[in-house]
C-alpha cells in the first residue's frame, strides 16, 4: 500500500474518533505503521488509537509527544513477547479448566441477554434446581434459534412475510388450531408409551410414527423443532423436526456481552492478538490423547510404554500427554476391594514416565478419570481421580494435572473440550427412532450433529445418565468451542462438522489407537500400534 494512503487512512481514523494530528504526531505513527504488512496495518492503526485514548490527552489536537510514548509501550511489549516466546512453557500458554469451576449463565427472555449465577451452587439441589435444568437448556437453545433468519419472526404482518416463514408457535398456543404450525420443545414421556413435546407454556402429545427427520439421535430430552398440525384426538401429528441450527461461533460470541462461558479467562483485544500471532508459531504443538488404560493389564502397560518411547525419540517431544480413563479393567463400584493395588499402579505409571527425562522435562500430564474409575457416584460431571490413589504418581511427575471429566483446555486462543463417556453406545440404545440416513449412516457423524446442535455433552434422559442438576451448564457447549475430544470405546473416528474439530480417541487398552492433534492447524492423526 503506498505512503500516500496510508496516511490518508490514519488522518480518516483519527478524524473519527476527533484526533486532529499535527504532522510531527503523523509521521511517528507512519513510523510504527510501516513496520507492519499491508494486512495488519488496520489493526495496527486501532491498536495505537486504542492506547492513545488512555493517555491523558490536554487537547484533542495531538502532537508527538503521547504518540511516542504510546507507540514506545507496544514495541516494548512486542519484544518481550518475541523474547519469551522461545522460552514459554505449556503451562504458561494454555489453562486447564476443571468442570466445577466453570461460571454459571442465565439468560433473561425478558432483558434477552445473559447474567453471571454468583451465589453458592450446592451439589444436593432442592426440587427446583432439576426444573431449571430443563429451563435454562431449552432458554439457551430458544435464544439462539430466534435469531436464525429462517425462524426470526416477521418485523411487519403481511402476507408476504408468512411465505416462507417458520415462526414457532407456544403449545400452548395450538389449543383450536388448525393447519400447520412449528414448535419447539423437550421430548418426554410423561406416560409409559405415550411422547410429549414441552415447551415454557404447556406440553402436547406427539406421533413421530410418520415423521421425517434430521441426521442425529432423537431420544427423550433432546430438544427438537418440529412442523406439524394438531389432530381432532388433541394429538400433534408431526410431518418433520430436527434439532435447532447451529449458530456460527462469532455471532454467539458478539452476543454475550463479553461473558466467559468457556472459564479460561477473558482477554482484550490486544492480548487475543498477541496469542493469536503465538498461536501461529506454535505449529510443533501436540496433544497425545489415550483413553482407556488399564494400569492392571500387563499388556496394555508394556503398549503405553511403547508409545512413550517413540514419542521420547522424536524431534519435538508433545506438548502435552491426555490419559482418560478407565484406568482399571474392572470397574471400581461397591464389589472393588483393591483400592491399595490400583494406587500401587498409578506409581508405576509414574516410575515408566519418569525414566522419559525430556518428556518429564518438556511435556505435561493431564489425567481426566472415566465412567468406572474411583469417584463418589457415575453421576456426572466427575471430580477429579481421589488424592489417595495418585499421591505414588505424583511423586515421578509433581507437576501432574488431575481434573475432572468433562475438562476444559484453553490453549492460546482454542477452547478444547475433553469427554470421557461411552456415549455413542448409550445414545443409539436411547433413540425413540432409528436416525435418518438421508445424509450420512454413520453413527459418530449422527452423535456429533446431535451434541453440537443440542449444545451439551451428554443430552441423555437423566435416568441413564444422571447429572447433577446445579452444575448441568459444565456440560454446555455454547458458545461451540474449537475442538471436541471424545474418549469412547466405540471405533476411532474423527469428523470435522460446521467448522468444529471432533474425534474420538478409541480404546488404547482393547484396540491398541490413541490420537495426536496439532492443535494450530486442527490436524488429528489418527494413530495405533
Amino acid at each position: 500500500m503506498s505512503a500516500s494512503t496510508t496516511r490518508k487512512k490514519v488522518q480518516r481514523k483519527c478524524k473519527i474518533r476527533g484526533y486532529t494530528l499535527k504532522v510531527d504526531a503523523l509521521d511517528e505513527i507512519l513510523s510504527f505503521v510501516s513496520r507492519f504488512d499491508a494486512a495488519d496495518e488496520d489493526e495496527a492503526i486501532d491498536l495505537l488509537l486504542d492506547q492513545l485514548e488512555h493517555e491523558s490527552l490536554k487537547s484533542t489536537i495531538i502532537d508527538k509527544e503521547p504518540v511516542h510514548r504510546v507507540v514506545s509501550l507496544l514495541l516494548e511489549a512486542e519484544a518481550a513477547v518475541e523474547e519469551s516466546s522461545d522460552a514459554v512453557g505449556i503451562g504458561s500458554v494454555f489453562r486447564v479448566v476443571d468442570a466445577f469451576l466453570v461460571p454459571k449463565f442465565r439468560y433473561d427472555p425478558i432483558k434477552k441477554q445473559f447474567y453471571e449465577h454468583t451465589s453458592n451452587l450446592p451439589i444436593h439441589g432442592e426440587a427446583s434446581a432439576k426444573a431449571a435444568l430443563y429451563r435454562d437448556r431449552f432458554q439457551l437453545l430458544f435464544q439462539r434459534l430466534s435469531r436464525d433468519q429462517h425462524f426470526a419472526k416477521p418485523a411487519f404482518d403481511s402476507e408476504s412475510t408468512y411465505f416462507g416463514s417458520c415462526e414457532i408457535s407456544p403449545i400452548q398456543s395450538l389449543v383450536g388450531q388448525t393447519g400447520r404450525r412449528w414448535i419447539m420443545g423437550v421430548i418426554s414421556q410423561l406416560e409409559d408409551g405415550h411422547f410429549y413435546l414441552e415447551d415454557l407454556t404447556a406440553a402436547v402429545e406427539i406421533n413421530l410414527s410418520t415423521a421425517k427427520i434430521t441426521t442425529g439421535f432423537f431420544t427423550e430430552n433432546t430438544i427438537i423443532v418440529a412442523e406439524g398440525e394438531m389432530l381432532v384426538g388433541g394429538v400433534f401429528q408431526v410431518i418433520t423436526c430436527g434439532f435447532p441450527p447451529l449458530e456460527d461461533r462469532d455471532k454467539s460470541l458478539k452476543l454475550s456481552g463479553g461473558h466467559d462461558f468457556f472459564g479460561g479467562g477473558t482477554f482484550t483485544k490486544e492480548e487475543t492478538i498477541r496469542l493469536a500471532e503465538m498461536e501461529k508459531r506454535a505449529v510443533n504443538d501436540m496433544f497425545v490423547v489415550l483413553s482407556d488404560i488399564w494400569l492392571d493389564s500387563e499388556e496394555a502397560m508394556e503398549k503405553l510404554k511403547t508409545v512413550l518411547d517413540g514419542f521420547e525419540s522424536v524431534e519435538v517431544v508433545p506438548s502435552l500427554f491426555v490419559f482418560m480413563g478407565n484406568f482399571s479393567s474392572h470397574p471400581c463400584n461397591l464389589s472393588f476391594h483393591s483400592y491399595s493395588s490400583l494406587r500401587l499402579q498409578f506409581g508405576k505409571l509414574g516410575e515408566m514416565i519418569a525414566t522419559h527425562p525430556r518428556l518429564i522435562e518438556k511435556s505435561r500430564f493431564l489425567f481426566i478419570p472415566g465412567p468406572d474409575d474411583p469417584g463418589p457416584s457415575t453421576v456426572l460431571p466427575r471430580c477429579a481421580l481421589p488424592k489417595y490413589l495418585i499421591e505414588e504418581l505424583q511423586k515421578y511427575i509433581p507437576n501432574a494435572i488431575f481434573s475432572s471429566n468433562p475438562c476444559r483446555i484453553k490453549f492460546y486462543t482454542q477452547e478444547i473440550v475433553f469427554f470421557r463417556q461411552d456415549l455413542l453406545y448409550r445414545m443409539r440404545r436411547s433413540c425413540l427412532m432409528p436416525p435418518s440416513m438421508e445424509e450420512t449412516d454413520d453413527p459418530f457423524q449422527h452423535l456429533v450433529a446431535t451434541i453440537t446442535h443440542q449444545s451439551h455433552l451428554c443430552p441423555l434422559p437423566l435416568t441413564v445418565q444422571p447429572i447433577i442438576w446445579n452444575y448441568d451448564h459444565c456440560l454446555y457447549l455454547y458458545p461451540t468451542p474449537h475442538t471436541i475430544i471424545l474418549g469412547d470405546r466405540s471405533e476411532q473416528k474423527a469428523f470435522k462438522y460446521t467448522g468444529i474439530t471432533c474425534f474420538n480417541t478409541g480404546s488404547f487398552s482393547i484396540d491398541n489407537t490413541f490420537v495426536a492433534y496439532r492443535p494450530c492447524s486442527q490436524e488429528v492423526e489418527l494413530s495405533a500400534l
